[in-house]
Parts: C-alpha cells; sequence; structure tokens
C-alpha cells in the first residue's frame, strides 16, 4: 500500500547537534498502525534524490540494501525498528536522527547501519514496512533534503 505521508524536516529548530553529516525527521507516529502487525519492522530508506525513482523495495529482509551501498547504489536501508515503536501511543523521541552512528564506517559488515552521509546530497527518504514475506506498505518519498555544510550542517529541504 502507497501510504499519503511524506516524510520530512521538522520546521522549527533542533535540540542538539546536527552535523553536516546526519539530519532530523519527524516521528511518523500513526502512519502505520493499520497497515503493520507487531511482527512487522519500519525501515526507513535514504536515496540520493537523483536515485529515489530507481529505487526497488527488497522482497525480503536479507536483500536490505547495506549503508555500505551507498556510495555506488546511492541507496540504503537504515533504523530497522518494531512497528510498534511508530504506533500513536509509543513513547520515545518526536524526532529520528539519519546518518549519527559513527561506528558504522568501521564495522566491515553488512548489516544495515546509521552511518554519517557522504555528501551533503540532496537525499531522499522513505518509510517501508516489511512483513515476514516482504513489503507491506511505504510512505510517499520526502521532497529533497540538502545538508548545509556552511552553517552548521542543518538540514533543510530543497526549494
Amino acid at each position: 500500500a502507497l501510504l499519503p505521508y511524506v516524510p520530512r524536516v521538522p520546521p522549527a529548530a533542533l535540540p542538539g547537534k546536527v552535523t553536516a553529516t546526519t539530519f532530523a525527521l519527524e516521528m511518523p507516529r500513526c502512519v502505520f498502525d493499520c497497515h503493520a502487525n507487531a511482527s512487522d519492522t519500519v525501515w526507513l530508506v535514504v536515496a540520493c534524490a537523483n536515485a529515489s525513482s530507481a529505487f526497488k523495495n527488497p522482497p525480503s529482509r536479507a536483500d536490505v540494501p547495506p549503508y555500505e551501498r551507498l556510495p555506488t547504489a546511492c541507496a540504503y536501508m537504515t533504523l530497522g525498528m518494531a512497528a510498534a515503536a511508530f504506533a500513536c501511543s509509543a513513547p520515545g523521541p518526536a524526532l529520528l536522527r539519519v546518518g549519527g552512528d559513527t561506528a558504522c564506517r568501521g564495522q566491515g559488515g553488512q548489516d544495515p547501519c546509521n552511518g554519517p552521509l557522504p555528501s551533503p546530497g540532496p537525499y531522499r527518504v522513505k518509510f517501508l514496512v516489511m512483513g515476514c514475506h516482504g513489503p507491506k506498505a511505504e510512505t510517499r518519498w520526502s521532497d529533497p533534503i540538502l545538508l548545509r555544510r556552511g552553517t552548521g550542517g542543518t538540514a533543510v529541504p530543497t526549494p
């Protein structure tokens, strides 16, 4: 199912450090409640803006594109979380930090990782609900997100 939700960078100033390799997204609460069950995982897909139209949803968890593929494939998936984390009643932060795990570059493994973004972008993101038999629902792609290097790395949607 294609959901009408569009991921977005919060319009207000963000608490905490934002760098030239990370950005924050609003947490999509209540978006997946009718489309996911307790065993499903919600993934964040990060793609270079010019590669988002070519991205194909993986048919299974084993086919999730890892962080290491970003430089060549211009897309990867990260922040795989239980669908319950996105429920209306779920406790937790109102923001998701994208690119915040600096240990990804040295991990050498193929596991999905929320690693630093290698360029200012622009990037597009979407959320994908994966069940045990593959994709179940997805949001629309975000507007392009560009990291501003000269201003502390604040991420903003491109005009």
